[in-house]
């Protein structure tokens, strides 16, 4: 009698095995990932609202007159934080330097865009708030200025 290994029995050794290899990944790794990858994505924003170095378009300007107009501030202040806060957080992610005060910062910018701006693109936002939750939580990890220096313990 012939008998044929059931998938119980040949897919959760496997599964334990790879998982026991990705445990070996240091947590460190996805932090940075994450820092990089959601930095990316505003600093790029930030960076389609300036010309040269942080001089704002009357572009930008028009833009949170008209389409990203928002209760909390006048438009006139609104670009000028929302630039700024683009283009200081996400190097600060980089850095890995006040991590969490940079991931709270694009935390706080991506809700006030799910709630005020664009209600219908939730699971973009979500997808940052995503990458930017483990960090708040988490720090930078290891792999950060915040942890060179001594000024955030990991919390892993």
């Amino acid at each position: 009698m012939t008998t044929t290994a059931t998938p119980k029995t040949s897919v959760i050794p496997l599964y334990g095995q790879v998982t026991g290899l990705l445990n070996r990944i240091p947590v460190d790794l996805p932090l940075l990932v994450a820092r990089l990858g959601v930095g990316a994505v505003f600093f790029t924003s930030g960076r389609t609202k300036v010309e040269g170095l942080l001089t704002i378009t009357d572009s930008a300007k028009a833009l949170f007159q008209t389409e990203y107009k928002i209760p909390l501030a006048p438009p006139e202040i609104a670009v000028y934080a929302a630039t700024y806060s683009e283009h200081l957080f996400p190097i600060l992610l980089a850095l890995g330097l006040f991590t969490r005060l940079g991931a709270l910062g694009l935390l706080g910018m991506t809700t006030v865009i799910e709630v005020f701006v664009y209600p219908d693109a939730w699971p973009t936002h979500l997808s940052w708030a995503g990458l930017l939750i483990p960090l708040v939580v988490m720090g930078g990890g290891k792999w950060s200025l915040d942890a060179l220096l001594g000024i955030d313990r990991p919390r892993v």
